[in-house]
């Protein structure tokens, strides 16, 4: 019903993705393959309530109405059987934001931060800007897959531990975490005052069979000690709307980030980022089906490119996410080096591995939110670099 196929010319729209490409790669001509946003159009049915609310001619102040926070409810119930109430929703402008709020609100300067990299760049600067400790305790590769090193997180833990902020899905590994590995994260948190933020963003971008857990749904003591990170900003293309929603039902935890984001002044939001938020959940099912199935033939299409022709780069199929993460390690080159060979060598633009943090270094992450024939097209330049 919808042509995902369509290549749109976003030159010249203010797009970080295409306008800055100069700026981050050093040459406008490459094919954009990093930010992670799409290269579709964004839902008719979005569009047309942001419509409608722009006929009203009169952009004034704004709240979230009670279908704003129904619409959530009911998109987690029927998505990933979460029964979550109105009251325990808090909007955040963003989740970058809602990362450096939880921060703030839930730790003190000194106190201990722990991530998991490679893993999402703000994730980093979310504990060292504000003068909080980070503690790396990185994901271990396998033959089967990425996995979390539990051991290892147990022994990072200290009493100086106060934050715990996972990828969940995983990004840009594309794990979608199983439940028995989210309930020994919640295991070893357990009765040491530790905050686990789960930044579940991409947890409607499930592929190949699998299954989102949300970390929270899995028991009343995991929810107690867990703020639950979602947008529509990934899924439905609505990034620049700067909309987000956090599910905290501790009481005192959703008090202390309801308190930082009024004291910010942060919290009245986007009047049209409240619109968009409600439309995509509440009529966006059958638009992301249809999504889901052209992105599984896209993370095909790269898989057997580089299994064919490209033997040298192995891709990490995606379990979850628009992303693929490109084991490019047997080209022999570090990360500057690396990341000069797609630019200047095939012409295309993506993210460059060691920038997520250890266990990054030879990787590169492509985002596949966009037509296949794009997708083709670098697949052939690379291919032709390599060759």
């Amino acid at each position: 019903m919808w042509n995902f196929d369509e290549v749109i010319d976003r030159q010249g729209s203010d797009s970080i993705k295409y306008d800055k490409r100069d700026e981050v790669f050093g040459r406008k001509d490459v094919i954009p393959m990093w930010v992670a946003d799409m290269d579709f159009k964004s839902p008719p049915f979005v569009i047309e309530a942001i419509s409608r609310k722009l006929n009203q001619e009169i952009l004034g102040y704004s709240f979230r109405p009670d279908g704003y926070f129904t619409s959530i409810v009911n998109w987690l119930k029927k998505r990933h059987q979460w029964d979550v109430r109105a009251e325990w929703i808090e909007f955040s402008p963003g989740i970058v934001p809602a990362l450096n709020m939880c921060t703030l609100a839930y730790t003190n300067p000194g106190d201990e931060i722990i991530i998991q990299p490679p893993v999402y760049t703000p994730f980093f600067r979310a504990a060292r800007d504000h003068g909080r400790r980070l503690v790396y305790n990185c994901l271990k590769e396998t033959e089967s897959g990425w996995i979390m090193d539990i051991d290892d997180l147990a022994s990072k833990i200290t009493p100086s531990t106060r934050m715990v902020i996972l990828s969940n899905p995983h990004n840009p590994v594309g794990r979608a975490w199983h439940r028995e590995e989210l309930e020994a994260v919640v295991d070893l948190c357990r009765g040491k005052e530790i905050v686990i933020i789960s930044d579940e963003i991409h947890s409607d971008l499930i592929l190949q069979g699998n299954r989102h857990v949300p970390l929270a749904s899995l028991s009343e003591e995991a929810a107690a000690m867990t703020v639950t990170c979602i947008a529509p900003s990934k899924t439905f293309n609505l990034a620049g709307l700067s909309t987000s929603s956090l599910i905290i039902s501790d009481e005192s935890l959703h008090n202390k980030f309801w308190t930082t984001i009024e004291n910010l002044h942060m919290h009245l939001g986007n009047i049209f980022g409240n619109v968009a938020s409600e439309a995509a959940y509440t009529y966006g099912e059958e638009w992301l089906e249809e999504l889901l199935l052209y992105i599984r033939g896209n993370v095909d299409l790269v898989v057997s490119f580089c299994q064919e022709y490209i033997p040298s780069i192995k891709p990490v199929k995606p379990e979850a996410t628009y992303m693929i993460w490109l084991d490019c390690r047997a080209l022999g080159l570090d990360g500057r080096n690396l990341q000069r060979f797609f630019v200047e060598k095939a012409g295309v633009g993506l993210n460059e591995g060691s920038a997520f943090g250890p266990g990054g270094e030879g990787f590169m992450r492509m985002n596949l939110a966009c037509p296949r024939a794009t997708v083709l097209k670098a697949l052939e330049k690379i291919k032709k670099a390599i060759d």
